[in-house]
């Protein structure tokens, strides 16, 4: 292709300026370079509120890149419609000669991609794509005999064999910036321009764009030693907080994984372990779209769940009468995100403790955290109910107040969301029904009025769960 031809680049997954590989691909390969974002509302449309966190992160962080870009020389056309027509339309008035796209993985995703590059082929319009939300794609990391994996062990082992400097190397942009088209591109509508209001993400102090990416990757790299031995405490600064920023490519996973690697130590490779497991979780939803709505594992797609509305709303709203249930389902209400730790326990007592279906309480997920992530919740929720690939076995139950006792020893994170029990003592905290009526009323705690009593019997639901799933496996 003639290097004086014109490009345009669409943005999604990728908002950012720096270490883009699509960027990169199209600045290396032609004379003038468009770029553009489109607030979707195929995507928008389907939100259940106007006032959604993640579409206000998604502003910022755009309002960010597009400054970015202009300051390098560039501009951003940011459009509001149907991406799939307003892509093609831009890259016929623009004049551009291939129109290039960082991949996105989602089944919804890949039909769009596909219709665009039809489109733009029906104009005689290039369509080309690069890999940059993961180190990996799918067929990349394959078993010995080329098929998936399915597993995320010998997984990881494979990823990290293949594993080399060259796959982590940055794609750089500042030196080719000269070759960004001189547009200012178009003026950044407001959020009530394309339909939607502010929300309390300033309130929660969330970092947004690229520079709240790299603030909160220096903050964790002076903590990252000590993350294996703190990730798993709600109530400790274990975590990097990073999720939503690899969500929306606001930070670069080439560089996360090159510098965990490089680091070394416990702490650095254990965090590296979760990069690649979101890494299997894309492999999954790639190889297996199904997933989006059924089992990874057929036979369990004969499960019967139960209907109970009343134990679904109290989950949601977070009054089981388990603290450390309670307290994780308030955290996602009131900041849309969920300590991994307890996303596990949470799910595990949404569906084996209640008994309700594995895809609700996906779907609540997503409606809530800012973080979403089909793959990744996808995956950790099949991994809760135990349908999944690489599963929490069947037979294995989360008992929350165990798991509050282990990971909430001080009860510190559970009397910061539960605050009806911020006066009981902590030998009664994570189970507070086991205390007498006389120490009710010196806690100032009355179960069943000030506080739920606990919705289900964890032993009871225990015997159920088992006997729901040993009905449907293989005899």
């Amino acid at each position: 292709m003639p290097f004086d031809s014109a490009a345009l680049v669409w943005f999604r997954r990728d908002l950012r300026s720096t270490d883009h590989a699509a960027l990169h691909a199209a600045l290396s390969e032609h004379g003038a370079v468009h770029c553009a974002f489109v607030f979707d509302t195929e995507i928008l449309d389907l939100l259940p509120t106007r006032r959604d966190r993640r579409v206000e992160f998604i502003w910022e962080s755009v309002r960010e890149l597009k400054d970015a870009l202009g300051a390098l020389g560039g501009g951003l056309h940011v459009l509001h419609g149907r991406a799939r027509e307003e892509v093609p339309r831009l890259a016929r008035r623009l004049g551009v000669a291939c129109v290039y796209a960082n991949r996105d993985y989602e089944p919804a995703a890949v039909a769009r991609d596909e219709h665009v590059a039809l489109e733009l082929g029906r104009a005689g319009i290039h369509w080309r794509t690069r890999k940059d939300q993961v180190i990996f794609e799918r067929e990349e990391v394959r078993t010995r005999a080329g098929g998936d994996f399915s597993v995320f062990t010998p997984y990881k082992r494979a990823w990290l064999s293949k594993l080399a400097r060259f796959y982590l190397r940055p794609y750089p942009i500042g030196k080719y910036a000269a070759r960004l088209a001189h547009d200012s591109g178009t003026r950044l509508p407001s959020l009530e321009e394309i339909g939607f209001g502010r929300t309390d993400l300033a309130a929660l102090r969330i970092p947004t764009g690229m520079s709240g990416g790299a603030r909160l990757f220096a903050d964790f790299r002076r903590r990252i030693d000590r993350y294996q031995e703190r990730r798993d405490y709600p109530a400790l600064k274990g975590p990097s907080y990073l999720s939503a920023h690899l969500r929306f490519g606001t930070a670069s996973v080439r560089e996360l994984a090159a510098y965990a690697w490089g680091h070394g130590g416990a702490g650095a490779l254990s965090w590296l372990s979760e990069l690649i497991w979101r890494e299997f979780y894309f492999a999954i939803l790639a190889s297996r779209p199904d997933v989006v709505e059924h089992a990874f594992r057929r036979e369990y797609e004969a499960l019967r769940f139960e209907d109970n509305e009343m134990h679904w709303r109290a989950w949601c709203e977070g009054r089981t009468g388990y603290p450390l249930v309670d307290a994780a389902m308030r955290q996602l209400d009131r900041a849309g995100y969920m300590h991994n730790r307890l996303r596990m326990v949470a799910a595990s007592f949404l569906v084996k403790d209640l008994g309700i279906d594995w895809r609700r309480g996906e779907r609540w997920f997503a409606a809530k955290l800012i973080d979403y992530d089909l793959a990744a919740n996808n995956g950790g929720w099949q991994w809760a109910a135990s349908t999944g690939c690489d599963a929490q076995p069947w037979f294995r139950i989360f008992n929350p107040v165990t798991q509050a006792r282990k990971f909430d020893p001080q009860g510190d994170f559970t009397r910061l969301y539960v605050t009806e029990l911020a006066r009981v003592p902590l030998p009664f905290l994570h189970a507070p029904w086991t205390m007498s009526p006389m120490e009710q009323r010196a806690a100032d705690c009355a179960i069943g009025e000030t506080y739920p009593a606990p919705i289900v019997d964890h032993a009871e639901a225990r015997k159920r769960t088992l006997a729901r799933y040993a009905a449907v496996r293989p005899r």
